[in-house]
């Protein structure tokens, strides 16, 4: 069964993309710790980081790293945190946060957003790729 990530990547959910090449998508988590919280995938559906090939996975990082840094550029926080937990989907993902304290890491607090505020957090990420 497809994962809810493999149903973005093929538009049968609706998702905020900030960025998208033929192998990886980010997208803002519509269940964020931060303003700015953005998850980066792999368009192949595997479980686990460490099962990815070499060059999935050093793609993923490098597509990551621009992401974060459009984010970076976009969103006040100190720095962008990068977290790879993946037990929720069983999909790899890495999540981007925008972070102003230790706080923001947790999981614990999240933050809630309208579908307005959604796009232009979108919008102002992508417009610093």
């Amino acid at each position: 069964m497809a994962s809810i990530f493999t149903k973005i990547i093929k538009g049968e959910i609706p998702s905020y993309k900030i960025a998208e090449d033929e192998n990886y998508l980010a997208f803002l988590d519509i269940n964020p710790n931060a303003k700015g919280h953005t998850l980066c995938i792999p368009k192949t559906e595997v479980d686990k980081l460490l099962d990815l090939d070499e060059a999935t996975y050093s793609g993923l990082m490098d597509f990551s790293r621009k992401v974060g840094k459009a984010i970076e550029k976009a969103i006040d926080c100190k720095r962008v945190g990068l977290t790879v937990i993946g037990l929720e989907v069983p999909h790899v993902h890495v999540h981007l946060i925008p972070l102003t304290s230790m706080q923001d890491a947790t999981f614990q607090n999240k933050v809630k957003f309208s579908d307005e505020e959604f796009e232009e957090i979108a919008k102002d990420i992508k417009a610093k790729l």
